[in-house]
């Protein structure tokens, strides 16, 4: 979606910050004890009292469609996480990615949080992948090419010695969840299409505390997982390209960590 207007933008705010309401009270639900299948109802829950809709849901192939409002995937499980029952446990990794239908107007955007005080490795992982992502969306600037964020996310993330995964991507959003142009997290500088001033983009990676980044997928045809169990962390930001830096719709960069 372009935006064209500033009523378009007012209309894309007010959907975005009933969102944020929403991912903020999953961010501060999950705690030890806590179980991915209770956030999941939490969300459900709030979606209700905003009149939403979490658009997750019914996404997929007809013989497998999800069934859930959100991807909530731990530790070594990277993206499209099932909310299952098992306990967060203290030094989990939590990504939590969502998002609503506000009549027409889409979200999409993902935290990660560790389940207290993570460990120093599991602390560096899930800085890098902030500063990383965060770097690429501040390049969504007119004239600018999908390439050069890409490259961004990658350079940071390998010159720490962790890898990005290639298989996904951040893509383009706005009356559809998912819209034109797609944002590979990995690339070269001046590739890939050029990015148009009000362009609405979610800015994604999950990024992997190892140099293997070799994944699968679970039987249940949708939770992602390392193959050598290996840490994820995923963070995704919702902004509108501009003429100069970019408009944060999902504004989450100064969220804690744990």
């Amino acid at each position: 979606m372009i935006i064209r207007h500033e009523k378009e933008l007012k209309r894309y705010r007010e959907a975005a910050a009933k969102s944020m309401q929403i991912l903020r009270a999953l961010f501060e639900a999950v705690k030890v004890g806590v179980t991915p299948a209770k956030i999941d109802e939490l969300a459900e829950e709030k979606c209700v009292e905003l009149g939403v809709i979490p658009c997750f849901k019914g996404v997929g192939p007809k013989n497998n469609e999800y069934q859930w409002a959100t991807c909530i995937s731990v530790n070594d499980a990277v993206v499209h996480g099932i909310p299952e029952d098992e306990s967060f446990k203290k030094g989990d990794l939590v990504k939590v990615d969502f998002g609503i239908n506000d009549d027409g107007w889409f979200t999409d955007h993902c935290f990660t949080k560790s389940v207290g005080k993570p460990n120093e490795a599991d602390l560096n992982l899930m800085k890098v992948a902030r500063e990383a992502i965060q770097a690429a969306a501040h390049l969504a600037i007119a004239g600018k090419r999908t390439g050069d964020l890409g490259a961004k996310i990658q350079k940071t993330v390998e010159a720490a010695g962790l890898s990005v995964v290639k298989e996904f991507v951040g893509h383009g959003i706005g009356h559809t969840m998912h819209d034109s142009p797609q944002l590979p997290a990995h690339g070269r500088v001046h590739t890939g299409a050029k990015l148009k001033e009000g362009m609405v983009l979610c800015v994604e990676a999950q990024i992997l505390d190892s140099s293997d980044d070799d994944i699968y997928v679970e039987e249940n045809g949708w939770t992602v997982r390392t193959e050598d169990e290996a840490k994820a962390a995923m963070f995704e930001y919702m902004v509108v390209v501009g003429k100069k830096k970019p408009i944060f719709l999902t504004n989450t960069l100064d969220w804690p960590l744990f």
